[in-house]
């Protein structure tokens, strides 16, 4: 007997809820600095790329952005309002989040981009590349964006940030592997699952 896990994925509920969670806990957590050179939210944000890459294996380009789309401005809508609720002025919360939000869509439409068009080739090279570079692209509009002028180390949070998000990009590569596993073994092949 097959368990289906499809159906779950295909209501576009849990793939949006995660893109939700960790785009306001990210926006969040980077005014929070552990150091020079990084900020907690160095080590959520990544978390999104791993969504919308399993997404786009499972059922393709168009519902990847799709969920992109979808999950962003609820995103950002829920940051300003966590940030003001931890006594953060207005103005920086509102900044964090738009900068947040572009530098968002667009590093994913970069990865959804990047991923689709690697798709046939091992299954580690789309999810890894396309990462990687939708993280570089990432972290400049949103450092430059959220925090040019402030006088605080974005240059260097940036250089942190960035070094996590390439250390995340190869740690993602094992949850990815063993969901599609798991879809393969439960009988729901991905999109051109042979490629796995």
């Amino acid at each position: 007997m097959s368990i289906s896990l499809k159906p779950i994925f295909s209501s576009y509920i849990l793939p949006i809820i995660a893109m939700i969670a960790v785009i306001a806990a990210s926006n969040i957590l980077v005014q929070y600095s552990i150091s020079d050179w990084l900020t907690w939210g160095a080590f959520t944000y990544p978390i999104v790329f791993l969504v919308s890459d399993l997404t786009n294996r499972i059922f393709g380009q168009r519902r990847a952005q799709l969920i992109a789309a979808i999950g962003f401005p609820f995103g950002m809508a829920l940051s300003v309002v966590l940030s003001l609720q931890a006594d953060l002025d207005v103005m920086s919360s509102i900044r964090i989040s738009l900068a947040s939000g572009f530098a968002f869509i667009c590093a994913q439409l970069l990865d959804i981009m990047i991923f689709n068009r690697m798709r046939k080739m091992v299954w580690w090279r789309a999810p890894l590349f396309s990462s990687i570079l939708a993280s570089a692209l990432d972290t400049v509009i949103f450092f430059c964006a959220a925090f040019i002028g402030t006088g605080l180390p974005w240059v260097t949070w940036a250089l942190g940030d960035f070094g996590v998000k390439l250390a995340v990009a190869f740690i993602m590569l094992i949850p990815f592997k063993i969901f599609l596993s798991l879809l393969v073994a439960f009988g729901n092949s991905p999109q051109r699952s042979k490629s796995l």
